[in-house]
């Protein structure tokens, strides 16, 4: 008869926490891990589902803007180029004249 050896398992001394999911949803995230991702209080996380994970990345107001620029630039919500500042007020002007039309129809 073959003897059969199960290997033994040493967890790293840097194991990675385990939180609770709470009522609301709301998760705790461990000291370490706010140090280690440098998160503070008020800080924006996107929450995003990779491959069957959740990820949360420390994201900046600013980069959230940038995104949804980047975003509206590629479908082409856009103005401009402009040759002058005079033809850009013409071009934001012609905008809110034709919004307002829109409203007032609605």
């Amino acid at each position: 008869m073959q003897r059969l050896e199960i290997p033994t398992f040493i967890l790293p001394v840097h194991a990675m926490p385990i939180v609770r999911v709470k009522q609301k949803f709301q998760v705790t995230l461990p000291s370490a891990v706010r140090r280690r991702a440098g998160v503070a209080v008020g800080d924006l996380l996107e929450a995003r589902i990779e491959k069957g994970r959740i990820t949360l990345t420390p994201q900046s107001l600013v980069d959230r803007r940038i995104e949804e620029s980047v975003a509206d630039f590629r479908k082409g919500r856009f103005y401009g180029p402009f040759g002058s500042v005079d033809e850009m007020i013409r071009s934001l002007r012609r905008t809110r004249r034709s919004a307002r039309k829109k409203s007032k129809h609605s």
